[in-house]
């Protein structure tokens, strides 16, 4: 399932519908506003591991040349040896350091005449200056504006979305929290079970329950720790815990002319360390009323 997620994502992100638009003309043109055509021949993913073997190979599927960056200590790694081409990134940074180099990744882009950057997921891809940047230095970031990262990526502004959209949503942090103070305090007032979330990252890390306030900050200390060195940021978004809650996706995918389509609704309920272990589409048992 993650492999075809990762497959379709970059085929309708990463080459911008190629297919729909080269097949009816040079220039696409929408009711929203006209695009000039322009493939993407070459794509550094900027992660590592086996989330970067699964966008390699849907480079090689596309006729796509893919460039892996790597730390020191990976320099023996498979996603290395996936690539077409490899390169050092964040020479004496220790691992999770040299992938969070901004600078670093954009040198190498350029020093190689990389034509767009895919995040992955994890590591950098929630952070809006980082697809700012890439496109500051004239790349394209195979992802959403940034603008939208920003909004959706920050935990603290999805919520104020979904408070605008009019979306329900549970008890939670006005602001990012950086002190185990503001988490006992929000905790006396709203009570437990609470979730400690990264406020700027996402895919599980940094992320405790707790059921007891003999355990908030030592628990807060750990996912703010673990969250600085996942996403270069210690802070932290709490809200109420929902125990045993159905997780329901509905993924949507656009393009630079205006067009969106959404791929229907999926139940992501099985997980394991807050991490999707099975994905149901469609979803079972969901109320007609509410699916797509």
């Amino acid at each position: 399932m993650q492999i075809l997620k990762a497959r379709f994502a970059l085929r309708a992100s990463a080459s911008q519908f190629q297919a729909w638009s080269a097949a009816k003309h040079r220039t696409a043109t929408t009711d929203s506003k006209s695009v000039e055509y322009k493939p993407i021949r070459s794509v550094l993913v900027a992660n590592r591991g086996e989330i970067a073997i699964r966008v390699f190979r849907a480079c090689t599927e596309l006729g796509i040349r893919s460039v892996a960056i790597y730390s020191e200590q990976d320099k023996l790694q498979m996603h290395r040896q996936k690539a077409d081409e490899s390169y050092l990134v964040g020479k004496g940074l220790p691992p999770v350091e040299a992938y969070l180099s901004i600078p670093e990744i954009i040198r190498v882009a350029k020093e190689n005449d990389v034509d767009a950057v895919h995040p992955g997921y994890g590591l950098l891809s929630e952070r809006s200056d980082f697809a700012q940047a890439i496109i500051n230095a004239g790349l394209r970031f195979i992802g959403p504006s940034p603008a939208v990262v920003q909004q959706m990526g920050d935990k603290v502004a999805a919520r104020k979305a979904a408070i605008e959209a009019k979306v329900p949503i549970v008890p939670g942090t006005d602001g990012p929290v950086t002190t185990k103070e503001e988490a006992l305090e929000f905790c006396k007032q709203h009570g437990l079970p609470v979730i400690f979330k990264a406020a700027y990252g996402g895919g599980g890390r940094g992320m405790r329950v707790v059921r007891e306030m003999s355990e908030v900050a030592s628990n807060f200390e750990r996912a703010s720790s673990e969250a600085l060195g996942a996403f270069g940021n210690g802070s932290m978004f709490i809200e109420r815990f929902i125990e045993r809650p159905r997780h329901i996706e509905v993924q949507l995918l656009g393009d630079k002319a205006g067009n969106v389509v959404h791929l229907y609704e999926r139940d992501c309920s099985v997980q394991r360390r807050h991490q999707k272990v099975v994905e149901i589409a469609p979803a079972p048992h969901l109320d007609p009323e509410v699916s797509i």
